[in-house]
Parts: structure tokens; C-alpha cells; sequence
């Protein structure tokens, strides 16, 4: 668990979310009221709507945008080193690339939370 997490208030305009997103080097806050209970979570994957949604669209390529600086790895590395790997740079998501095919696939915080879910039984309390 991390604990003090970030929060933002309902009324934080998007932009200001985006910035301490950044800043802060998180994929989320959570949403609370002035009792600090939480009201909500806004997540980067929620920018994706944001963006799509607005109006006017803006005529930027991703390429203003994109890291180019990828962290990569292969289909014949170890799991735990991937997971590794993420945690020590930061990231969630590292594509798989081959020698001879380029890019064959990517391994997220979602994959390793599905691996991690089917080789380990739950401790009964």
C-alpha cells in the first residue's frame, strides 16, 4: 500500500490534475470532499476520454507527446525480472520486442497483476 496518497477536490479543473499527475509521477487520484472521504478516482486512462471528448480537436500528432526513450524487453526474459524492471523505472508498461520481428507485444501492471492472481492461493485468515 502506499499510504498518503494524492487527493484532489471534485471541483480541481482537469488541467491542475494533469499537472500534479506529472509532478507527482502517479497514474491516479482520488477524489474526496472536505471530510476527506472519497468521492471518487481519476485515473491517466481517464484522460484518454478527456482528450477525445475535446472540443475543438487539436491537430498534434502524438510524436509532440511520445516518450522515445522506451524501456524494453523480451519474450525470453523472466517475469519477475520484467516486474523488476517496472518498478525500479517507474513505468506500467514495457513493449516485447524480437530481433528478427520488431515489436511483438507489450506487458503491463495489468498482465502481472493477472499472472500474480493465478499462481498464488489467498491465505486463508
Amino acid at each position: 500500500m502506499t499510504a498518503d496518497p494524492v487527493t484532489v477536490s471534485p471541483d480541481t479543473l482537469v488541467e491542475d490534475a494533469a499537472t500534479l499527475m506529472l509532478d507527482e509521477a502517479i497514474g491516479s487520484l482520488i477524489v474526496v470532499d472536505e471530510d476527506n472521504d472519497i468521492r471518487g478516482i481519476l485515473t491517466s486512462t481517464d484522460f484518454v476520454e478527456i482528450v477525445k471528448e475535446s472540443k475543438p480537436k487539436a491537430q498534434t500528432t502524438v510524436e509532440r507527446y511520445m516518450s522515445t526513450d522506451v524501456t524494453t524487453t523480451t519474450a525470453q526474459a523472466p517475469i519477475e525480472a520484467v516486474a523488476d524492471l517496472m518498478l525500479d523505472e517507474g513505468i506500467h508498461h514495457v513493449p516485447v520486442v524480437d530481433d528478427t520481428e520488431g515489436v511483438i507485444g507489450i506487458i503491463s501492471t495489468t498482465d502481472l497483476t493477472a499472472y500474480v492472481s493465478t499462481i498464488q492461493t489467498p491465505n486463508p485468515a
